[in-house]
């Protein structure tokens, strides 16, 4: 299903924030702060039902939110997921034409639409526990409703600017009708599909994206013919279905790999071998490969360009999260080396830490 002519999901949704529910938002936002350069913009203020740090960098507003009561949506979801993301909030133009839509459409709702500091929101669900809140802001509207700025120093620019991506892992079975509630209810279209089969393992993939060309969701499920694998494990470790990486961009990836280095982000390493055979199978446009070797940094290539990318080393207690960087000189989708490369680079991790 493609975006009907006038449709109020058309050319209109970007990425609004981010919101994690954690067990302590002021140590997940300091590592945001102190490894990826983002800053603090906001923090909740006295009297809030829940300790919330807002921070971020150019196009990136990431909120952690941690409960300050047994019975809060934050701490049910800690207690089933650990921390984890909980809503992809989407900014629109018509909140409650949004809302009102989707909901028409067969989305389920979770909060109708209301206004606080000048912002308009409403919620649906998306997929596990994952909600999407629609955002609106009027003319001088909060920048986030019960959070105040923050006014404290930015760190050091490691060059993080926008979110290329969510990969979100779902149970067997799921795939295609997840895939079908993106196109049907929000507009989505999917732009790349995959089966990737890795010795005795195999997982399904299907990439779906706005009408605007602003939120891409990278949807996998395991396929369960075969052995189980990494989806498997990040299904039972976080209690089903849910994001499992952000990506960021960045316009100059070593530059940026080297700053994050820097400052105490571990990533994941690539064989030697990779780098050997690399000339042979492509012509790089932006990075010498030695630079490539050095920083561990992966290349893929579709119709439009090229795109680099490398995984950060999981610091999830349960290892259901991490983050990708990623620069794009061109490609617009996803080729099969990059999810092909993400899977074989995790097993290997998931393969070191069991023994």
């Amino acid at each position: 299903m493609t975006a009907a002519a006038g449709s109020v999901f058309e050319k209109d949704m970007s990425v609004d924030h981010v919101v994690f529910y954690v067990a302590d938002a002021e140590e997940a936002a300091a590592e945001l702060v102190e490894k990826y350069g983002l800053a603090v913009l906001a923090r909740s203020a006295e009297g809030a039902p829940t300790r919330s740090v807002a921070v971020g960098r150019g196009d990136i507003h990431l909120v952690f939110t941690e409960a300050l009561a047994g019975d809060h949506p934050a701490a049910r979801y800690v207690r089933a997921h650990g921390d984890g993301v909980a809503d992809i909030a989407l900014e629109v133009t018509d909140v409650r034409a949004a809302f009102a839509e989707a909901v028409r459409r067969g989305a389920r709702p979770v909060a109708e639409p209301a206004e606080a500091e000048g912002v308009v929101s409403a919620a649906i669900t998306g997929f596990g526990d994952v909600v999407h809140t629609f955002v609106q802001r009027t003319p001088g509207g909060a920048g986030l409703p019960g959070l105040r700025p923050a006014g404290e120093p930015a760190p050091a620019d490691t060059g993080v600017r926008t979110l290329d991506h969510f990969a979100v892992c779902l149970e067997a079975g799921q795939l295609e009708p997840t895939v079908k509630f993106y196109q049907d209810v929000l507009d989505f279209r999917m732009i790349f599909e995959e089966k990737i089969v890795v010795g005795a393992q195999s997982m399904d993939s299907k990439v779906v994206q706005s009408a605007s060309g602003a939120v891409t969701l990278t949807l996998i499920e395991p396929d369960t013919t075969r052995e189980p694998g990494q989806i498997d494990e990040f299904l039972k470790n976080h209690g089903g279905a849910g994001v499992q990486h952000i990506a960021f961009t960045t316009a100059n990836i070593v530059s940026s790999i080297r700053s994050l280095r820097q400052r105490g982000v571990e990533f994941l390493t690539t064989p030697g071998a990779y780098y050997d055979l690399l000339g042979g199978r492509t012509e790089l446009t932006r990075h010498p490969v030695a630079d490539l070797r050095e920083q561990h940094i992966l290349v893929d290539e579709d119709a439009d360009g090229q795109l680099y990318q490398i995984f950060a080393r999981s610091t999830h207690p349960s290892g259901t999260f991490f983050l990708e960087i990623i620069e794009r000189a061109g490609a617009r989708t996803f080729g099969s080396g990059n999810i092909e490369a993400l899977y074989q680079a995790v097993e290997v991790e998931r393969a070191r830490a069991s023994h």
